[in-house]
């Protein structure tokens, strides 16, 4: 055994030995992997899982990922035969509810590149002749089909590239990580130690006993799953090709089926979660048939089979042969665990990655660990994401067990959990609760969606022109209209405390924040400014405000979900010995948005200050009292009015919400949710990060060229955008108002021009102030000129658009500045 490496790489699964694959391709040497079983029948998930790759997933990352891999296997062989059978896939409705999802899948998987298409009960028989006649129909994508892991990882080790940069050390057990100084220094094995820096997991079902040796909680869970295979079917006698029939899933009944030859594999998660720990895995010389195989439950399959029967005929009935509980992870959100930790540098994971995606991740890995830079947008499975109430174990169990049992529903994009909630309250949260909050939760925050105490101003508007039906009705109220409206009209107060405050000062802050930031912060003390942190690609990896509070201390605000990755990606790029402090002071500082109108007049009722604008100017800040609350006010607004964002110590925040909810009656401000929120950032052309901003654009392409100083010293991305400039933009964010009144998408609906899709909806909702349907998306240049002409598919049917100048509303921004 080698005695150091440039990377150790945990597991040769699929994931791992993808992930060395791709780095012999970019050149890297010195690569080990380290195999607790033999190679490459692992006995990890890579080894029993039965190989279906569906491309469509709801998160366009996701579906690329799969797409990646589809590339990958169909271009891989081993002694003549290959690694995917490309035969198509079908998901079957038997509901009608079923059939109005598969419309909506279809234009999520059209939407980011897949031949997708209904097919009619008739088309189903004829690409399986098995099927029962009372179904009603099946989305089919022409592209998906049937892996063969096992045999994919075998061929890429046995590539060239694999073979002069990588060492594979089968039946080795890693039995620690040696850390110095917060960074890896070493893994130890029970045949040696390796010295290196880098070490990647990719250990799979083993993932959070490897985190555990770096002290990290890795939210993930393994969970039992029955698999079965039938004896020889009849009907396929003759069948001698390994698969001809498309792989099958039927969500309705929680299952899937594939076609093996003259037999069929049949999948059930139509049972109880029923969890695995990573501790009680058995090690090989002890498991029966594999670590990651248990004994078959047949009393969670007996559901399972008389669905079979019912979808398939034939299997009425039929006796089964090979029969396994196999296990596989589930994470807390249904994404995989990637990137490298930031309580530990050196230790990175790919875990939780099923084979649908294993080739994709591993070319993504490898970028990443070469260039620092994954080449796609990753902020959904970025280690990063997770606060520390994600990594808790009661959190972990219940919403991985959630995620188990809900993997085939239909989940509406505004669906809630319903546990574990009330992790982290507001101080004025039970003042909110008094108030009839609908609350939902983001980050472990319970938010105010809508507030029921507002359905008496029902009667002051007019609204019949603006109410759902259908899908976009779900999870929604029509008091997200009125307080909309009242806001335009009057004002809102917002519950901003989940916002990420992180306090930035010491020698050398000014310099250091220019550097990261594309706009210009060299400003006077009270200043506020707008921007963004980009990639060295130029792509934009997150947008916040920064106050200037004092010569070398600054204020960083940034959103409440993703505001970790934001603070990580900031502390990674400080210098080492630096004398930067770099504090995230989140829980100790709550905040309340009101903004509106009269927001000017309630405030300075309550606090004796002059707010005119001369006093006061846009995009700046002062400390206030508030019924003697000392408050930091901030010139700023995200529904774009007059307004203020009052931050102030979280032990003084019920004192402040009472002080200014009490004297806010008087001006017809009320409480506000988030819905509304939406509603008026998108009438207004706000982008929302991760949304209409991600890596995958720059700011220019996103409309927000207007954050960007391209004539100060130098900062990160700024030759990308020097270069993009140059170039010329390709493709841009465009504002399309639908023509029809009163219509709502939900979002990434595909944007049709002589049916082409050109792009995908980024954002939807209803301006109630201009009266239109507002989706915003990404479209080549040639079609965004205004006035452009533009179809939205929506469960099947073409809603006609127009390209619109933005923002819709308040376009010379007079509101935000009066």
């Amino acid at each position: 055994m080698k005695d150091k490496a440039r990377i150790v790489i945990i597991g040769a699964g699929i994931v791992g030995c993808s992930t060395a694959y791709h780095l012999a391709l970019l050149g890297w040497s010195d690569i080990v992997v380290i195999e607790q079983g033999p190679i490459f029948e692992t006995g990890g998930s890579t080894s029993h899982a039965p190989g279906l790759v569906f491309q469509t997933n709801p998160s366009k990352t996701m579906s690329l990922l799969s797409q990646e891999t589809v590339k990958l296997y169909s271009n891989l062989e081993l002694n003549g035969n290959p690694c995917f059978y490309p035969v198509g896939s079908m998901e079957i409705a038997t509901t009608p509810e079923r059939l109005e999802e598969l419309k909506r899948r279809i234009g999520v998987g059209i939407s980011y590149g897949l031949d997708s298409t209904m097919i009619s009960p008739k088309e189903c028989l004829e690409y399986n002749p098995l099927l029962s006649e009372k179904i009603l129909g099946a989305m089919f994508v022409k592209n998906d089909g049937i892996a063969k892991a096992v045999r994919a990882a075998e061929s890429m080790s046995n590539s060239k590239a694999v073979k002069n940069s990588v060492e594979f050390y089968p039946h080795t057990k890693v039995t620690n990580i040696h850390t110095v100084n917060g960074k890896i220094n070493s893994i130890e094995t029970d045949k040696g130690s390796i010295k290196t820096d880098i070490v990647l997991s990719t250990a799979g079902i083993w993932g959070p006993k490897i985190g555990q040796m770096v002290n990290i909680n890795i939210p993930q869970k393994a969970f039992e799953h029955c698999y079965a295979k039938t004896i020889p079917i009849k009907e396929l006698e003759n069948h001698t090709k390994e698969v001809t029939h498309p792989v099958l899933r039927h969500q309705d009944k929680a299952m899937y089926f594939r076609q093996e030859k003259d037999v069929y594999g049949i999948g059930s998660y139509n049972h109880a979660a029923l969890p695995v720990l990573a501790n009680d895995l058995l090690d090989h010389k002890v498991a029966d048939i594999s670590p990651s195989i248990k004994s078959f439950t047949p009393e969670h399959f007996e559901l399972g089979m008389i669905d079979a029967g019912n979808l398939i005929p034939t299997l009425k009935n039929i006796d089964l042969t090979y029969k396994i509980n196999g296990i596989f992870s589930f994470t807390i959100d249904g994404f995989p665990i990637l990137g490298e930790w930031p309580q530990v540098k050196g230790f990175w994971s790919a875990e939780a990655v099923w084979i649908t995606h294993a080739g994709g991740v591993g070319k993504i890995m490898a970028q990443w660990l070469a260039y620092g830079d994954p080449g796609i947008d990753t902020h959904e499975m970025d280690v990063s994401r997770f606060h520390p109430h994600n990594m808790d174990k009661n959190y972990i169990d219940i919403r991985a067990s959630q995620n188990y049992v809900e993997v085939y529903d239909i989940i509406h994009p505004l669906q809630q959990s319903e546990a574990p909630r009330n992790l982290k309250l507001s101080p004025f949260h039970k003042s909110q609760q008094k108030l009839k909050a609908n609350f939902v939760e983001s980050a472990g925050w319970e938010r105010p969606n809508w507030f029921d105490s507002n359905k008496k101003l029902l009667k002051k508007f007019n609204t019949s022109n603006f109410l759902r039906r259908g899908w976009e009705n779900k999870e929604w109220s029509p008091v997200a209209i009125v307080e909309h409206l009242q806001t335009r009209s009057n004002g809102g107060l917002f519950d901003l405390t989940p916002f990420t405050k992180i306090e930035v000062q010491g020698k050398g802050s000014l310099e250091f924040l220019n550097y990261i930031i594309s706009n210009e912060l060299d400003k006077p003390v009270g200043k506020v400014i707008y921007t963004s942190l980009l990639t060295q690609n130029g792509g934009v990896k997150c947008d916040l405000t920064i106050t200037r509070l004092e010569k070398e201390k600054f204020l960083v605000i940034s959103g409440g979900a993703m505001g970790l990755h934001d603070l990580y990606w900031i502390k990674s790029k400080l210098p080492t010995n630096s004398d930067i402090e770099i504090n995230n002071i989140s829980n100790s500082m709550t905040a309340i948005g009101v903004w509106g109108p009269k927001s000017r007049d309630l405030l300075q009722k309550i606090s004796g200050f002059d707010l005119s604008s001369s006093s006061f100017p846009y995009m700046s800040s002062k400390k206030i009292l508030i019924n003697k609350i000392e408050c930091l006010a901030l010139r700023i607004s995200y529904v774009g009015e007059l307004g203020w964002e009052i931050y102030a110590p979280t032990a003084k925040g019920h004192d402040l919400w009472d002080s200014i909810y009490n004297q806010s009656e008087k001006f017809g401000i009320i409480p506000v949710g988030l819905a509304a929120f939406e509603s008026l950032r998108i009438e207004k052309g706000y982008r929302l990060w991760g949304n209409e901003l991600s890596t995958e654009y720059n700011p220019y392409e996103s409309g927000i060229g207007f954050a960007v100083k391209l004539d100060k010293k130098d900062f990160i991305g700024k030759q990308a955008l020097i270069e993009h400039n140059r170039i010329g933009l390709k493709k841009v964010l465009a504002c399309i108002t639908l023509d029809k009144q009163g219509a709502v998408v939900m979002g990434k609906e595909p944007i049709i021009f002589e049916n082409k899709c050109i792009g995908f909806v980024t954002s939807s909702s209803y301006g109630y102030s201009v009266d239109k349907g507002i989706v915003y998306g990404y479209i080549p240049v040639e079609y965004a000129y205004e006035g452009s002409k533009v179809n939205i598919l929506y469960f099947g049917k073409h809603y006609k658009g127009t390209v619109s100048k933005e923002p819709l509303f308040d376009p010379k921004n007079l509101r935000l500045k009066t």
